[in-house]
């Protein structure tokens, strides 16, 4: 996972409400083995009509995703965060986010930033008439902001979540700190025991 600190991009308004995780990503996609991919498969049924937000060019290439409350409800699936960081988003602002979606999140390198609903209306409301407008979270100093919003909010993440978003530690990343410490553990087993062939 690599290291967030400071995420400046434009928005795109998802001026919906109550997004859970299979319109995220439907199940059809769930049958992928790869972590890679999901992108095309965002919002997929939304994206079948042209009036949807993604279907409009004036918000490509944008890196933050600025949606309604509850989102990310229901199942629990991290396709749902692949397909976002797939696409492209490093960042969702919400005022709520489901709870297993938030911490899958947090451990894909997806910032979830929980904002009260009257910034994201803010929000929303000058990302449709400026989709050129730029946000900034900073994820050191647990700031979300837009200039042209008139916008500056502190926004919460526990401690251990902030730490490893700015080390880029995923689980593997966790475990792999102790690396010597599991390697002496591995040396000094019994023979006849399990054990994994070395690389």
């Amino acid at each position: 996972m690599e290291k967030i600190t400071k995420i400046t991009g434009r928005g795109v308004p998802l001026e919906r409400s109550d997004v859970d995780t299979d319109q995220i990503i439907p199940s059809d996609w769930l049958k992928r083995v790869e972590r890679t991919g999901f992108g095309a498969g965002l919002f997929q049924e939304w994206r079948e009509d042209p009036s949807f937000v993604l279907n409009d060019d004036a918000y490509a290439g944008a890196s933050i995703l600025v949606a309604g409350p509850n989102f990310g409800t229901g199942s629990s699936r991290e396709h749902a965060v692949w397909a976002l960081v797939d696409y492209g988003f490093k960042a969702v602002v919400s005022p709520k986010f489901g709870d297993i979606f938030y911490n899958n999140s947090t451990k894909a390198g997806l910032v979830p930033v929980v904002a009260p609903l009257e910034v994201v209306n803010a929000l929303q409301a000058v990302l449709k008439e400026n989709p050129a407008a730029q946000i900034t979270v900073d994820v050191e100093e647990l700031r979300l902001s837009c200039a042209a919003a008139v916008v500056e909010v502190e926004f919460p993440m526990n401690e251990f979540t902030r730490y490893r978003l700015i080390e880029g530690l995923d689980d593997i990343g966790l475990s792999l700190r102790y690396a010597s410490d599991i390697d002496d553990y591995e040396s000094a087993r019994m023979p006849w025991l399990p054990s994994l062939p070395k690389a």
